[in-house]
């Protein structure tokens, strides 16, 4: 499973670039086409959401407990 690296918003840097991305992403959704399928309007703003935060925060991945 992968989760953001969240802890690096604890920097100053990070989360001015952050902040910069998602606001250019908000702007990017005032064009978005109203009246095209739900499902594929829902598709571009999630993928337009997980590539900016990837970018600036990073991934890492959990290990799975075994029971």
């Amino acid at each position: 499973m992968e989760r953001f690296n969240l802890m690096k918003l604890s920097e100053l840097d990070v989360r001015k670039q952050y902040h910069i991305k998602i606001s250019n992403m908000v702007s990017a959704f005032e064009n978005l086409n109203v009246s095209e399928d739900i499902n594929r309007a829902w598709e571009k703003i999630k993928e337009n959401t997980k590539t900016p935060t990837e970018e600036s925060l990073g991934l890492y991945e959990l290990k799975k407990l075994k029971p």
